[in-house]
């Protein structure tokens, strides 16, 4: 059994409120127990690295769900899917509202497929396409699990390298679970992820782990962020 950190303390204390349940340590795995109406339910906990300097502290992040920006999103992983080489993804980030989708995503798909060839990494591509700000960042040695194409289409007043360095965080999460997997037990189990970030990130959050695709042992996943607010992450 070890003993709590102050900062993972307080994250299972507040999923814990949230259910009005109880909760005591575990034996390591996993790091505690809540019960919930009589059931025990084991619960790992871990902490997000926060990556980057990016405007941490800008607007919220407000990504775009039309069908504009979802088939562009879609078209560029379409196409770019066999060309991306494995061990590598792409982040890609746009500006709204895309008022030529077409010619955007055609001019795009060349310009990556010249960072690929040149295999520009390190510092971010950016660029303005028929009127869209663009950012374009190549990540190496990412989990296999990964997706080869990463897309946001945002307002304009969100930050991308927030998105991006959002995105790095929970790739390296995947890591650190994989890693913990042989040791998980039988049953069901909850995942508690700490975050310095505020609430306001969550729903940038749920569709990055979307895109994922990341196979999961756990029935849910809660974020607990730095401002005391509990959010789902799936489940």
């Amino acid at each position: 059994m070890r003993n709590l950190k102050t900062q993972e303390r307080t994250a299972i204390e507040a999923v814990a409120r949230r259910y009005s349940a109880t909760w005591e340590k575990g034996s390591d795995p996993p790091d505690a127990y809540i019960t919930v109406a009589g059931k025990r339910v084991a619960v790992d906990m871990t902490t997000l690295k926060q990556r980057g300097t990016g405007q941490d502290n800008a607007a919220k992040p407000r990504l775009r769900f039309d069908k504009v920006a979802t088939r562009l999103i879609e078209r560029l992983q379409a196409s770019l899917g066999e060309t991306v080489p494995e061990g590598m993804t792409v982040l890609l980030a746009v500006t709204a509202p895309i008022r030529l989708p077409s010619k955007t995503a055609a001019t795009l798909e060349d310009k990556i497929q010249t960072l690929l060839r040149q295999g520009s990494r390190g510092r971010d591509e950016r660029d303005t396409i028929h009127g869209n700000r663009i950012r374009i960042r190549l990540l190496r040695d990412e989990s296999e699990r990964a997706p080869k194409v990463i897309g946001f289409v945002h307002n304009s007043d969100s930050d991308p390298v927030l998105l991006f360095n959002m995105t790095g965080e929970l790739l390296e999460l995947i890591k650190v679970e994989a890693g913990r997997r042989a040791l998980r037990l039988v049953g069901d189990r909850w995942l508690v992820v700490i975050s310095a970030r505020g609430i306001s990130c969550l729903e940038a959050y749920r569709y990055i782990y979307s895109q994922l695709r990341m196979a999961s042992d756990f029935k849910k996943i809660f974020m607990v962020f730095g401002d005391g607010r509990v959010g789902m992450l799936t489940g």
